[in-house]
């Protein structure tokens, strides 16, 4: 097991710590989760430069990787939709398209095709981070603002679903020509 991959797990093994905090009640609690949060997102940034670094990159982490971002983005992302936060048509449409973008790379790796992940998807990922971040803060410590709130939600929403598109548009000829059925 190389340390990517176990900075990978490590990070798996953090998310139901971090859903414990979170939904517990007072502000210590959110204040824990939203520190695991941040601290597990970091450690994507780390275990991909280390894979890189340290020629440690693994078809075990090419597909633990991206999915322990996934868990880790909608475990939070579910959880402010129990809370309130977050509208349920936001959480839907950026669970399809990681269903969907997962499920075609899933396929295409069966069959021995790889598709590429783009800039797009990285930008999806910081959208995502810096709005949950903002709304896992604490209202007390910063002041509530709706609009600021709404506005992260709308860019976040937006890049998830665009870098899906581009995702589909990139990889069109792949599906069109029967690699991926």
């Amino acid at each position: 097991m190389t340390t990517a991959n176990m900075i990978t797990l490590a990070r798996i093994a953090m998310i139901p710590v971090f859903m414990y905090c979170a939904i517990s009640d007072g502000a210590q609690g959110n204040w824990i989760a939203l520190g695991i949060f941040i601290f597990a997102s970091l450690t994507d940034c780390v275990d991909g430069y280390i894979a890189r670094k340290y020629n440690q990159i693994t078809d075990f982490g090419k597909l633990v990787d991206p999915l322990a971002d996934k868990l880790l983005v909608m475990s939070a992302l579910l959880i402010l939709l129990e809370q309130g936060v977050i509208p349920s048509w936001a959480c839907i449409l950026i669970l399809a398209r990681e269903f969907i973008v997962s499920s075609l790379r899933s396929i295409a790796a069966s069959k021995g095709v790889v598709m590429a992940a783009s800039w797009w998807g990285k930008v999806k990922t910081v959208s995502q981070l810096v709005c949950v971040i903002y709304l896992l803060v604490d209202a007390d410590f910063i002041p509530y603002n709706a609009m600021m709130e709404k506005a992260l939600i709308w860019i976040m929403v937006f890049f998830t679903v665009f870098s899906g598109y581009d995702y589909l548009k990139r990889n069109f000829g792949l599906i069109k020509n029967g690699l991926i059925e």
